[in-house]
């Protein structure tokens, strides 16, 4: 203290600037760039000398309210780093909305999920700006797994008081029942009680006729903070770290091992959104779904899905007529399966919200045989140019009253029965390679059955089947219900730490992996880097249609360019 009182301010900065290696780095530099004289010599200064700064950590997280593809509100979280000593925004993500109410739920229902979901929301931009902008404050962004760690805390943490409240409340509501219960006289109506009697006991034959609907699980209010601010900081490790997202996945999930080559997903793009609405009398479909054949690269793929998007949206505008396909004249027999089939009648060009045509059908053969004339008018052959997945969404089906299925208007059939009409469905179109949902997960002993009736012709996947991502990954029965495979969605408290943990142990039990588009889509593009560097074996996007859908495959053949560029494409 007294050496540094006797020092002028000349020699104190001198020993300040020795002390920190500036003068024997001053000199490596100038060294270093004499000989290559580079137009912009401050420009490789700075280069040069960016090497030696502190990493940027993170300094402000902010949540802000926006909307998503469909115009619900969702959750966007930026990411602020302190980078060579000044407040930079790195990144942003916006989160999906996701909802467990199916298409067909009543309007006061309907009315109250998205209640919840603003509530959710504004909930959530509370939590990034609050407590996760001082939790994470000094963390770098590279570090993932200690921010998943804080955030899995923070959600743990905030479960808990959740379950106080509702005890607390649930033990008041309980002493105000007693009370009243204590001042009524008893009831003595036999009559009454004897048909509440009848009725439970029907009720009883129904619940032994299927497997009663497991609770939806419940989703926290707010937990989409959890789910954003994790992928944000996944964003900003691999922006901080120069590389794309899915590299930065990658290293993840190899711990910083890179595979030294990476493959594709193969996209599973809907082609139609089948309505359910009356005058439609097909229940059973919800979408049917193109899958290019994985020898073609995915820009010819994505071609040749357009092609016959194209075909088919021209034979829908030929109403009453019949469609030949050029396989009726090379027939033997002189007619194919779909000779003679009329064509639906006209419809209105209308777009779902998963980026495809909506239009309904009468028959399940419908929309499978018109399909099937526009690839064949186009020259491919399905089944091997081209092959089919139907989403059947089957928990949306199930009339409990009767306990069984509604495949179309009127028509029924029990768990059982969809066994053996899955099973004549593939045998009668063979080029369909995928069903998803074909049953409610509750009916585990039919996921069973048509596991081992066609788990060697077609996969057999869960997505609404499947249970919640936090709780797949504690279950050590991952196939539950039994499937070849599980559609997972980033959404709620999914942290990208957890998606590392699962897509491993889903890999270990040879279960394909599908990553998959949320209803409510935004236009982020970070889904289709998470699948390419978990290594997801199909991506489930939508339709190429609508904006917040299309960017996303255009991300994906950015991604295939890239990698056939760095000779690092499988």
């Amino acid at each position: 203290q007294r050496r540094r009182q006797l020092m002028g301010p000349r020699e104190e900065a001198a020993e300040y600037y020795r002390g920190q290696g500036v003068p024997q780095r001053m000199e490596e530099a100038l060294n270093t760039l004499f000989p290559l004289r580079p137009a912009d010599l401050y420009g490789e200064l700075a280069n040069y000398f960016s090497k030696f700064s502190k990493a940027p950590v993170i300094c402000k997280v902010v949540g802000r309210k926006v909307l998503d593809g469909v115009g619900q509100p969702t959750l966007e979280v930026e990411i602020y780093c302190t980078v060579k000593n000044y407040e930079k925004k790195i990144c942003s993500t916006v989160m999906s909305s996701h909802s467990q109410i199916p298409e067909n739920a009543l309007p006061e229902t309907t009315e109250a999920d998205e209640k919840e979901r603003n509530d959710s929301v504004n909930t959530a931009v509370e939590w990034v700006n609050g407590s996760l902008n001082t939790t994470l404050r000094d963390l770098k962004p590279t570090d993932q797994c200690t921010v998943d760690k804080m955030l899995g805390e923070y959600f743990t943490q905030r479960a808990e008081e959740k379950k106080e409240i509702e005890k607390q409340e649930e033990e008041e509501e309980a002493g105000v029942t007693l009370a009243l219960t204590s001042c009524m006289p008893s009831a003595t109506a036999l009559p009454v009680g004897k048909k509440a009697g009848k009725r439970g006991k029907k009720a009883s034959v129904a619940e032994k006729t299927i497997p009663p609907a497991e609770p939806l699980e419940p989703v926290l209010c707010g937990s989409l903070a959890i789910g954003g601010t994790s992928l944000a900081v996944a964003k900003a490790g691999a922006t901080v770290s120069c590389i794309p997202l899915y590299l930065h996945i990658a290293l993840l999930k190899h711990n910083q091992d890179l595979p030294k080559e990476m493959a594709l997903p193969l996209p599973m793009v809907t082609l139609l959104n089948c309505e359910k609405n009356p005058p439609a009398k097909l229940k059973l479909v919800k979408e049917v779904m193109l899958i290019p054949p994985v020898q073609l690269s995915l820009k010819q793929g994505i071609e040749r899905v357009l092609d016959v998007q194209k075909e088919f949206m021209r034979l829908l505008e030929s109403p009453g007529k019949v469609q030949p396909s050029p396989q009726v004249a090379d027939s033997k027999k002189g007619k194919t399966q779909n000779a003679g089939k009329k064509a639906p009648p006209r419809v209105l060009k209308r777009i779902s919200h998963l980026g495809c045509l909506i239009t309904g059908y009468d028959s399940l053969e419908q929309p499978l045989l018109l399909t099937q004339t526009a690839c064949s008018n186009l020259g491919l052959e399905l089944g091997t140019d081209m092959y089919l997945g139907i989403n059947c969404a089957a928990h949306e089906l199930m009339d409990y009253g009767k306990g069984k299925y509604e495949i179309l208007t009127g028509m029924f059939k029990s768990p059982d029965e969809m066994v053996d009409m899955y099973v004549e469905l593939i045998n009668k179109f063979p080029f369909i390679i995928a069903l998803i949902d074909p049953f409610r997960k509750e009916d585990r002993q039919q996921w069973h059955n048509i596991c081992c009736a066609l788990g060697s012709k077609c996969y057999l996947i869960a997505e609404g089947a499947a249970t919640d991502i936090s709780k797949l990954k504690t279950d050590q029965n991952i196939n539950t219900p039994t499937c070849s495979g599980v559609v997972l969605k980033y959404v709620n408290q999914t942290k990208v730490s957890d998606l590392i943990e699962l897509t491993g142990l889903l890999d270990g039990q040879r279960c394909v992996t599908i990553l998959g588009s949320p209803d409510g889509e935004s236009s982020d593009d970070s889904l289709v880097d998470l699948a390419v560097g978990l290594g997801a074996r199909f991506v489930k996007l939508g339709g190429l249609s609508r904006g917040e859908r299309v960017t996303k495959y255009n991300r994906l053949l950015a991604i295939e360019e890239e990698l056939a560029k760095n000779r690092t494409l499988r």
